[in-house]
């Protein structure tokens, strides 16, 4: 007889990761035995829990629900576990964090190393991505999200603003020549981010006054990393964050223009459930992240 807790589990990760692939790497079980665990589920309550392809799951309405109990009992398991950690005061345990890419990559992940020497009991499960995420409904524990927050409930603390810079390849501007002016965007080639919600009006400050530029350009990529790439080998004039371009603007491959002008800072946190109190991983991750990046 399977253990119905196991079996909890094992359906509230494949609800969340929507492969029985990835759930059997998860646990260290064959995707046969996976299924076994849905099924003796749903023959338990009588009902269907899954809809099933040949590449992907997705959860019926009943499944839909049950998972959300099932999730915040895990969470209640893990909360009655992470009681006698905190008796041992041991961070410990596998810790989910999503970052966006630039942040991750270039921030984040370098400074992890001092963070696992920190903790050695403590495993990170960092996944990059631009697109926006529920935590709680994709199972994370953290998050650090750039630009303002939507009210969803969770518990946000203030890291260091992102800071924009604008820069192209010396050899874009030497055959299209250096703005000057603000307006003077207009005519460029501007690499637009995907993930921008007003991708075409770019906003500059000087002397108190800011002004909106509309601009166009033949590019649009839902990556920084792939803009910064398209930049260096000439497409076109680049905003993305300081953190991005840093490196290539020390080392020749990109120049800085308009450095005159402001651009509008970009405010940074670091968000987490706020149903339950952290655990020992959590919170020395929260304070690591906050004394780092403050």
């Amino acid at each position: 007889m399977l253990d119905r807790l196991k079996s909890i589990a094992v359906f509230v990760c494949v609800a969340e990761r929507r492969s029985f692939t990835v759930a059997s790497e998860v646990f260290g079980l064959s995707p046969t035995m996976i299924a076994k665990h849905i099924r003796a589920l749903e023959v338990h309550l009588g009902a269907k829990l899954l809809n099933r392809t040949t590449r992907t799951q997705s959860l019926t309405e009943i499944g839909h629900i049950y998972y959300g109990r099932c999730k915040q009992l895990l969470i209640d398991v893990d909360a009655a576990d992470a009681s006698i950690d905190e008796l041992k005061s041991v961070p410990r345990g596998v810790l989910r964090v999503h970052s966006p890419v630039s942040f991750g990559t270039q921030r984040l992940a370098p400074a992890l190393a001092c963070f696992l020497r920190e903790c050695p009991d403590v495993k990170v499960d960092l996944t990059l991505s631009d697109r926006a995420i529920d935590i709680v409904e994709e199972g994370y524990e953290a998050a650090i999200r750039v630009g303002e927050l939507p009210n969803s409930g969770l518990i946000a603390r203030k890291l260091k603003p992102y800071t924009m810079w604008l820069c192209a390849a010396p050899a874009y501007l030497q055959k299209n020549g250096t703005p000057r002016l603000a307006q003077d965007l207009a005519r460029h080639e501007c690499l637009g981010f995907a993930h921008w919600r007003n991708k075409n009006i770019w906003r500059l400050q000087k002397n108190d006054t800011t002004e909106s530029v509309k601009v166009r350009g033949r590019l649009l990529v839902n990556n920084g990393q792939a803009l910064r790439t398209a930049a260096i080998e000439g497409l076109g004039i680049i905003m993305q964050p300081e953190i991005l371009l840093t490196d290539d603007v020390t080392s020749g491959k990109l120049v800085r223009v308009l450095s005159d002008y402001q651009l509008p800072s970009r405010p940074t946190h670091i968000v987490y459930h706020a149903d339950k109190k952290p655990t020992p991983k959590l919170k020395s991750f929260i304070d690591f992240v906050v004394a780092s990046f403050s």
